[in-house]
């Protein structure tokens, strides 16, 4: 990943804001997560924003951020082979970092339950790509699987132990 894209990315959400009428500063900077993954982390400095632009950025549940980092890492990877791709996730307020953090916390209780229990521990209540990071936090556990199970916007991650039977348990996967 190079300096262009780094730049191309700040560039986009800087106008992406402009275009919402909301002057921020972004910054940018590579971040690697706790399973060596990175992601070039795009700041959106909230110095200049009223309460009600960050809550207007952020949305209920950070609903609005997700949408913004699902659009910023569609549109600067279109295009792009896979090895050029980068990962982009968008910052405001430390609601991010904050949420990585719950959601490393929920994962371990998931894996606490499913590991006790012997069966199944569904975790509602997150958003798709909160699940995908869930399914990778989970990965690194090991002695479990996990795989998502119903429909939007009811969709659940459910851990288990490997190898266990999901029959012994009732639970058949939709």
């Amino acid at each position: 990943m190079g300096e262009q894209q780094d730049k191309g990315g700040i560039q986009w959400l800087s106008q992406l804001l402009e275009h919402q009428g909301v002057q921020a500063n972004v910054t940018g900077e590579h971040v690697a997560d706790d399973l060596g993954d990175s992601s070039f982390w795009l700041t959106i400095e909230d110095s200049s924003l009223t309460q009600t632009q960050i809550d207007g950025l952020l949305g209920d549940r950070g609903r609005v951020l997700d949408a913004i980092q699902y659009l910023a890492n569609t549109v600067l990877n279109i295009g792009k082979e896979p090895q050029e791709q980068q990962s982009y996730t968008i910052e405001l307020q430390g609601y991010r970092q904050k949420r990585q953090d719950e959601l490393k916390a929920i994962a371990e209780k998931a894996a606490a339950a499913a590991l006790a229990s012997g069966g199944e521990h569904e975790v509602a209540d997150l958003s798709s790509a909160e699940r995908r990071q869930m399914h990778t936090l989970l990965k690194a556990h090991g002695g479990l699987e996990t795989f998502s199970r119903g429909r939007e916007p009811d969709r659940r991650l459910v851990v288990r132990p490997l190898g266990s039977d999901p029959e012994s348990s009732g639970v058949v996967d939709a």
